[in-house]
């Protein structure tokens, strides 16, 4: 057991050490924000359950509202914790650890903070956490849920605030590790072509462990490697998939939310925990679950050691962030004195958590039971000081934020109860400022999720931000199924210039185009049904919730047209301005049979199958190939492909698209180009199938020019037919620049399948003054120097 030694007490209350611990040799200063705490008890464990604390020492408070310590002999995987007091529970020299109530006056204090001694509080800046509140080793100790409850509910015959939970409660602990993330790709932000991806689900299908078999006869795959068996869904497993991802021509990794969450095995059977991970418990440690090393410092060395696999094969990696709520929860019971805290309510809950006029907790933005107080600088500084660990130590290269309005409101400058003012969206925040300018400082990607249950506000974040552009999803889901707005398709082709041109100075990359995402359809089951399909049997459901708007449309349950719209999803996606990103398992039609919102299905049915790239009918493969028979089907919506049986021709058609993209700059601009300039100025010049003007409304084919005059490298122009009409249309080809020809490079359509739809220059039809493009179907020409 180590002994702890308090060392240079009296300075603690001047000094300035920074919020969290922070190690050098065995020696540790710990800070934490707790304003309007009356004392704040530093403990330390040797167990993260089942036992009592073995040293506690009283911190100091500083001017800053912050409670500080430094101690001896607590180093490297040392277990800490607190509690605290407060105006609602001054300290009483009777207390004792054990089921008390000596000194309580309330729940809650005035102005909304909620002091409860009883419960021992993890440090929010913890590097990692013990165990959440889910994890088998609360019951395993005598504990349950019930025990981290305040209010006066009776539970163990005692009112549930005198439960004392320092044998349950998540304990931060002490990381020591300094092992390197490898060099960062600095991918241009226009280059990036992004793979959205669960850690878990990325490599946790038996598949996984069979790539060099079924991928090393693809051009270009031949140095993936196996994920072993006991690496699957780990962040080592998904290190092992950073060949594939450089062989499929994709430039950037986004990884669902990977802090410490609320789950646990019962949880997730049960499916009552959030397999995505977007209940977030802890915003600087990594999830315990997603390590195959799982001992004090195990899951910090594993996530850097993913993070250097991606980056020395030449992959950024983004996570996806949520800092607008927290997994902290709301009111039991509805009962105002009664909540759950664990780490920042307990602290400081005014300052990190929206309150109303009865200091309730609110979540009108974000439908999760609390939500993230912006106006607070306390709440400010978490986010930035996470991104900067994320940043500066983890190596992460860019972060996509869930909900992010509420980033972007001011809590604070209207009355709590005030709903229309609470509403309010500012741009100038001085937080989303503040992390643009973190983002610019280390050349790191911000991308908002720019709405939220409060507010639609694409197009409306400060410079320095991308968006997830929710436009360019529906607009083209609308015009691929032949009910859309030709105006609007042409603008979100063009970048979504109108609302992210900023007077012309604004970069196309400020667009985030996506069809598909984690939450909806993946792309195979956008074009195969109409509606959701979420009551079905385990492994695809059953699932509540999911949008019923979907613009989603079957074919007409034709197999072959399933194929050809989804291939037309994949080419319009990688044509157009801005970034593209994909759902793993879109480049070789992943199915979750019809469930859009398998939030908390962590399943077979929901892993990604990597034979299904191996063959021309992926959807007749077992689900489960070890237990072929035990584990459902897919729903075969796919068919039997005309091509080799050994390919999926969508892959390969993807695999094209993503490499094309990244060899033609014409594909990836880093700058404008408008749809109102004269003929042959325009980067991007849309014509009608005539080739006499531009589309006019209503039209469902239209042709666009992409000019090469003025972009590097020997490209020549790009000439890209759409048809997204049900009858054969015929474009007038209009010529090439002189001493160049046309060539297909891409045609979407069924009867191309044997080849993947698509053509090296060199090998390719020289075509002339005219192409028919078949119904809803994309063709791509490329003007090339005349053989």
């Amino acid at each position: 057991m180590a002994e702890f030694v308090p060392l240079e007490q009296d300075s603690w209350e001047a000094a300035s050490w920074p919020l969290g611990p922070h190690t050098e040799g065995e020696v540790t200063t710990f800070a934490v924000h707790a304003t309007n705490a009356t004392r704040v008890l530093l403990e330390f464990y040797d167990e993260p359950a089942g036992v009592d604390a073995v040293f506690d020492v009283a911190c100091a408070r500083g001017a800053d509202g912050a409670w500080r310590a430094k101690v001896a002999g607590a180093g490297h995987g040392t277990l800490y914790a607190y509690r605290c007091w407060g105006p609602n529970w001054p300290y009483d020299e009777s207390w004792s650890r054990g089921d008390s109530g000596a000194g309580f006056v309330a729940d809650i204090a005035e102005g909304g903070d909620r002091f409860n001694p009883n419960k021992v509080l993890f440090d929010p800046y913890a590097r990692e956490i013990t165990h959440n509140v889910l994890a088998e080793c609360v019951e395993a100790s005598g504990g349950d849920a019930s025990v981290f409850g305040t209010g006066c509910a009776v539970h163990r015959d005692r009112p549930r605030r005198e439960l004392d939970t320092g044998r349950y409660a998540p304990k931060g602990i002490i990381v020591v590790n300094h092992d390197l993330v490898g060099e960062r790709p600095a991918t241009a932000p226009e280059k990036a072509a992004i793979y959205e991806a669960h850690v878990k689900n990325l490599s946790m299908h038996p598949s996984a462990s069979r790539l060099s078999e079924l991928l090393g006869h693809y051009p270009g795959f031949d140095d993936v490697v196996d994920v072993p068996e006991s690496l699957r869904g780990t962040y080592q497993g998904a290190g092992l998939l950073a060949p594939y991802l450089r062989a499929l021509g994709m430039t950037t990794i986004e990884l669902l939310p990977v802090h410490e969450t609320n789950t646990s095995e019962k949880a997730q059977r049960e499916q009552t925990a959030n397999h995505w991970g977007y209940q977030t418990l802890s915003f600087f440690a990594p999830n315990r679950d997603y390590a195959f090393d799982r001992s004090p410092g195990g899951p910090t060395a594993e996530f850097k050691a993913m993070v250097k696999a991606f980056h020395d094969a030449g992959i950024e990696v983004y996570l996806d962030v949520v800092y607008n709520h927290t997994a902290e929860g709301g009111h039991w019971e509805g009962d105002r004195d009664s909540t759950g805290f664990v780490s920042l309510g307990g602290f400081a809950t005014s300052d990190y958590y929206v309150l109303d006029g009865d200091d309730m907790l609110i979540d009108g933005a974000t439908g999760c039971s609390n939500q993230m107080n912006a106006s607070s600088r306390a709440t400010q500084r978490l986010v930035l000081d996470s991104l900067a660990y994320y940043a500066d130590v983890m190596g992460i290269d860019g972060f996509r934020f869930d909900l992010a309005p509420v980033l972007g409101r001011r809590p604070a400058d209207a009355p709590r109860d005030d709903w229309e003012l609470q509403r309010r969206f500012f741009p100038d925040h001085e937080l989303l400022a503040d992390i643009a300018d973190l983002a610019n400082e280390r050349h790191v990607e911000v991308i908002a999720e720019a709405w939220d249950l409060w507010g639609y506000e694409v197009g409306n974040f400060p410079e320095g931000w991308g968006e997830w552009n929710g436009r360019y999803r529906d607009e083209v889901r609308d015009f691929c199924k032949g009910t859309g707005d030709v105006a609007q398709f042409m603008d979100m082709l063009n970048g979504d210039y109108a609302h992210f041109h900023e007077g012309g100075a604004g970069s196309p990359a400020r667009s985030i185009n996506f069809v598909t995402a984690h939450d909806g359809f993946t792309m195979l089951d956008l074009v195969s049904y109409n509606d959701k399909n979420n009551d079905i049997d385990p492994p695809f459901g059953p699932s509540d919730g999911g949008c019923d708007d979907n613009k989603s449309w079957d074919s007409g349950g034709d197999p072959a047209l399933v194929r050809q719209r989804l291939r037309n999803f994949l080419a319009i996606l990688f044509l157009s301005k801005g970034v593209p990103m994909i759902v793993a398992g879109d480049e070789f039609g992943r199915t979750q049979n019809g469930n859009n919102n398998p939030w908390a299905l962590n399943t077979i049915g929901m892993w990604a199958n990597y034979a299904q790239a191996a063959t021309n009918r992926p959807l007749q493969l077992p689900v489960d190939p070890d237990h072929p028979s035990d584990c459902g089907m897919y729903y075969d919506v796919f068919g039997e492909a005309t091509c080799s049986t050994d390919m999926n021709p969508v892959f390969g058609f993807t695999t094209y698209l993503a490499h094309l993209r990244q060899r033609n700059r014409l594909l990836r601009p880093d700058e404008w180009g408008s749809l109102s300039r004269p003929r042959g100025k325009a980067p991007f010049e849309f014509r009608n199938p005539a080739d006499t003007d531009g589309p006019a409304t209503g039209d469902q084919a239209l042709a666009f020019r992409i000019h090469a005059e003025g972009a590097k490298g020997n490209h020549g122009d790009l000439y890209v037919l759409i048809n997204m009409s049900p009858e054969s249309v015929d474009f007038v080809i209009p010529p090439p620049d002189e001493d160049r020809e046309w060539r297909r490079l891409i045609d979407t359509y069924a009867a191309f399948e044997w080849c993947h739809n698509s053509w090296r220059p060199e090998d390719s039809e020289v075509i002339h003054d005219a192409y028919v493009a078949q119904e809803w179907s994309v063709a791509v020409l490329e003007a090339t120097p005349i053989l």
